[in-house]
């Protein structure tokens, strides 16, 4: 198991498995919409078993978990503990401090929705610190190494079949609409996660470049390339800073180009994913 968790990445497990069980216990819940997850499938097996909604999913998780490393292997890692652990723990603070809970709306395809665009948000956190939420990933694991299945198709199937497993309890129109967020779901996660990634290449020339690329280093802490350039109304030689960043630094970069160097020309682009070693950068002023 990987032991090693920094402080950021412990927070934001806790952050996004609180946005979760949120919206699992204020949204999902009192709407009686059994979007394709461990809690959905909880949901429908407490309408059978007399036990709380938060006993019943740490049991199912723990077992999970056991079932995981007995016959995929120590590859969870501590952060599926943590948020297998944390889902039960936050759904029974729920329950303690609100016990009972209308629903959102009296429509329940609008309570679906709001609950989609909340529990993604919270996934999106997960899989941008590298974790999951545990429980069916740990099934959709397990028939990728068994039966060789895709990741995504697995929790796929696993996800309509537990939406479907809603036909025993409630109508079809619940039923209807739980295989609908179900898809919706991962469509939107989808969006999130691409929302997460999303980076400004940032291209600049500028007279004062090695101001720039001080503050891009020292001050942004993130890696800068040097190109030499040459115009082609002037012909003569320039130097091109180069940059890749998030949105906030690329806020601060333009904020600080407008005071040192006013007519410097910058241009701009969007790039959906980096990959390597740009997220260590940030601390150390590597260059790209």
């Amino acid at each position: 198991m990987k032991n090693k968790i920094n402080f950021k990445e412990y927070l934001t497990l806790v952050v996004g498995m609180f946005i979760i069980s949120a919206a699992v216990y204020y949204l999902m819940m009192p709407s009686k919409i059994v979007v394709g997850s461990i809690s959905g499938l909880v949901m429908v097996m407490s309408n059978f078993l007399p036990f709380k909604i938060s006993t019943m999913t740490f049991v199912l998780n723990m077992v999970l978990l056991l079932l995981g490393f007995i016959f995929i292997g120590k590859d969870f890692g501590v952060k599926t503990v943590i948020t297998s652990i944390l889902l039960p723990v936050f759904l029974g603070i729920f329950e303690v401090v609100t016990p009972k809970v209308p629903m959102l709306t009296d429509d329940p395809l609008v309570n679906t929705i709001c609950y989609v665009l909340v529990v993604s948000f919270g996934q999106a956190m997960l899989f941008n610190a590298n974790a999951s939420s545990g429980g069916l990933d740990v099934v959709a694991k397990f028939m990728n190494k068994y039966f060789h299945m895709e990741i995504g198709k697995a929790l796929t199937i696993i996800g309509f079949l537990t939406a479907a497993s809603s036909v025993f309890v409630y109508d079809r129109k619940t039923l209807a609409i739980s295989l609908l967020g179900t898809y919706l779901c991962g469509m939107v996660l989808d969006n999130f996660i691409d929302g997460f990634k999303i980076r400004k290449r940032v291209c600049i020339l500028s007279g004062q470049y090695r101001e720039i690329q001080d503050f891009i280093v020292h001050e942004l802490h993130r890696g800068a390339t040097l190109y030499p350039a040459y115009g082609g109304y002037d012909n003569k030689e320039k130097t091109e800073v180069v940059t890749i960043l998030t949105r906030t630094e690329y806020a601060q970069l333009l904020n600080y180009i407008h005071k040192a160097d006013p007519k410097a020309f910058v241009t701009v682009s969007t790039v959906g994913e980096v990959i390597g070693e740009w997220g260590n950068n940030q601390r150390r002023g590597a260059r790209l």
